[in-house]
């Protein structure tokens, strides 16, 4: 069963998204034909390079199952993933001279994550790594961290009140974010001017206030339903938008006090990190 969890690694600079699943991490197929081809469309040049493997009757394609990733427009979408058996051998039919690092890098992931087993403080040493490299301050660094397990929590208190869909994940997050915000996740997106193919997390794009009021509405959210404990979608909703209330009622009174908008239009996307804290702080 796959671990709906995402987490993205980086190869050279360049993002990995891969998943949990049946007890090893599969990887973004997509993903890793741009890390290593640099192809401007990623996704048709695994297309084609699918139907070639299929017309030869490679049995590679074989390898890949339909797993669903969090894309670039903030949704959970099926994308082709393959363990690393399955990479190495989509590898081989890829003409690059960044296969052998590529092959040393599998291995280093597939090493970390059993030391992350281990050891899960781990895991959050190395994401606050990753944010590092990406050149983001410490300060924001540190509510991200603290955001996402805040979300785990989240969805973990979904679950155990029947849902289990990630379109219906998307549901609720989008009811709240619009009590909190006024407007949907992908519409967050639109307005911070995010491309769809960035392959960017909206919420690795918000400044510290931003991530505060989405923390707000997710906790008091994850409060109520934990007391309450409502029965599937339709009552999860009506709790999802009393907790994005409260947040949005929270930023509306910070707002008065600031006497500016929480809501920023900045992204993150070719920012370094003195611009992006000069953001934060307004």
């Amino acid at each position: 069963m796959a671990n709906t969890h995402n987490k993205i690694a980086l190869f050279e600079k360049k993002q990995i998204r891969k998943i949990w699943h049946n007890e090893e991490w599969y990887f973004s197929v997509v993903d890793i034909c741009f890390a290593l081809t640099e192809s401007p469309d990623a996704g048709a040049y695994w297309r084609k390079l699918k139907q070639r493997l299929n017309e030869e009757g490679s049995e590679v394609v074989t390898f890949c199952h339909g797993l669903k990733l969090l894309a670039p427009d903030g949704k959970m979408r099926e994308t082709d993933c393959a363990n690393t058996e399955g990479i190495l051998r989509i590898i081989q039919s890829i003409p690059s001279p960044k296969a052998e690092p590529f092959k040393r890098w599998l291995a280093k992931v597939g090493y970390e994550r059993i030391e992350e087993i281990e050891n899960p403080e781990l895991a959050q040493e190395r994401m606050k790594k990753l944010y590092e490299a990406k050149g983001y301050p410490q300060d924001w660094i540190d509510k991200r961290l603290r955001g996402i397990a805040i979300r785990q929590n989240l969805t973990d208190e979904w679950k155990q009140r029947g849902i289990t869909e990630q379109r219906d994940y998307a549901i609720l997050t989008a009811e709240i974010s619009k009590a909190t915000f006024g407007m949907t996740p992908s519409e967050y997106m639109k307005l911070k001017n995010i491309p769809d193919k960035s392959k960017a997390n909206l919420r690795d794009n918000m400044t510290d206030l931003e991530l505060i009021f989405t923390m707000l509405g997710e906790k008091v959210t994850t409060e109520i339903s934990s007391q309450e404990k409502p029965k599937g979608i339709t009552e999860s909703k009506r709790v999802a938008k009393r907790g994005g209330k409260v947040a949005g009622n929270a930023r509306k009174e910070t707002e008065k006090e600031l006497g500016r908008s929480v809501i920023s239009e900045k992204n993150y996307l070719g920012n370094d990190d003195k611009k992006f804290l000069k953001d934060n702080e307004g």
